[in-house]
């Protein structure tokens, strides 16, 4: 068979790609994926105790855009949940990212006032600091209250999940989680927060339901691309390994991840439980709150960041800096010389930190842009 699309992995990006381009121009897609299952990092999955679990780690879906809510509400329906996170703090529980809650519950109450008092005036109610501006700007009370959510929240935190200092890092990575001056204990504020009601794989499963796509899974498209037909290839997976490495790899952080189900309903008060400070996990999540399943047992996942070993474990996060972005910028002047023929998408194809919604908008303005309209 003659496919007019060859689309090298089968996570967001993919998938999205793949419904677009069968559904909307009526076009033949091959999806080749190297693992077992459809939907990329988010696949979730029934484990023998009933519980729906996401095996790569929590995916709680969020979003400010519209357009990406009606688009996935195609396929899902949704139960509405709003994400909470408590840190382990000096032996205490407090609201992640920090909030005004968070310093209430650290300091004593007339310190707390004080110092809650200082960044009203300094920056306002409602407003999402990033720790290496606070650090930057503030100076008396402010200084030590920076130092202190520096040094206790985000310093040991990010070693452990990047293996380096918050500020050998891209500020868009360690602005994700910032300092909010609020009240608001939820650990996003997008308009549309929810999960879908039977779980990611299904919805990607009703994603690819057309007669146009085919999935190949437990497959390197490397040892196939010969021996199949395509007109054009989509690739989601890592940019560098496309090419051969002939720039040197693009550095990653990887996960461990460790299951334990408990014969208990729960185990701790919310979602997920942070551990910036102790232990060599970096949090715990228990997946029934995603899920909203009720069961006298509860399922947990506990996450260990360690270095990406090509072979060896799997790429989940790109550590952007400048050397990197000065490699991927070599690997982008390769993709220039392909004329259009190969597209890149994806976490892994663009090598860059998307969350899920980030992904479908890259998605669907590349069928937009530059197929679409080319057409």
């Amino acid at each position: 068979m003659l496919f007019d699309w060859l689309i090298v992995g089968a996570g967001y990006s993919a998938c999205v790609m793949a419904e677009r381009l069968a559904t909307q121009l009526g076009q033949r897609v091959l999806i080749v994926e190297q693992r077992d299952h459809i939907g990329g990092n988010a696949y979730d999955y029934y484990n023998e105790h009933g519980i729906l679990v996401h095996k790569y780690g929590p995916h709680i879906f969020h979003t400010k855009s519209k357009k990406v809510w009606d688009y996935l509400s195609q396929f899902t329906e949704w139960r509405h949940y709003y994400h909470h996170v408590l840190g382990v703090l000096e032996g205490k529980k407090v609201p992640i990212p920090f909030n005004l809650n968070s310093l209430h519950a650290l300091f004593p109450e007339k310190y707390a006032e004080k110092l809650e008092n200082l960044l009203l005036e300094n920056f306002g109610f409602g407003v999402k600091v990033p720790i290496l501006k606070l650090r930057e700007s503030a100076s008396g009370d402010l200084t030590f209250l920076a130092d202190y959510i520096y040094e206790n929240v985000f310093l040991h935190y990010t070693i452990k999940q990047w293996g380096m200092k918050p500020e050998d890092l891209d500020r868009g990575v360690t602005g994700r989680v910032p300092v909010y001056i609020s009240r608001d204990d939820r650990y996003f504020q997008d308009p549309y927060q929810a999960m879908p009601k039977l779980g990611y794989t299904e919805m990607f499963r009703r994603m690819l339901a057309h007669p146009n796509i085919k999935v190949l899974l437990n497959a390197d498209y490397r040892e196939i691309i010969k021996d199949v037909k395509f007109h054009r290839l989509l690739c989601t997976g890592p940019i560098d390994t496309f090419f051969d490495y002939m720039y040197g790899e693009l550095p990653y952080r990887s996960l461990r991840f460790q299951f334990d189900t408990l014969d208990q309903e729960h185990y701790q008060e919310v979602g997920t439980v942070n551990y910036p400070n102790d232990y060599d996990i970096t949090r715990i999540t228990e997946q029934k709150y995603l899920s909203g399943q009720t069961s006298p047992k509860t399922t947990l996942v506990m996450e260990y960041p360690q270095a990406y070993v090509p072979g060896r474990n799997d790429p989940y996060y790109p550590i952007l800096n400048e050397e990197s972005r000065d490699r991927l910028s070599l690997y982008l002047k390769e993709v220039e010389k392909l004329n259009g023929t190969v597209l890149f998408a994806g976490r892994l194809g663009d090598y860059k930190y998307y969350d899920m919604d980030h992904a479908v908008l890259r998605a669907l303005g590349l069928f937009e842009k530059e197929i679409a309209n080319s057409m």
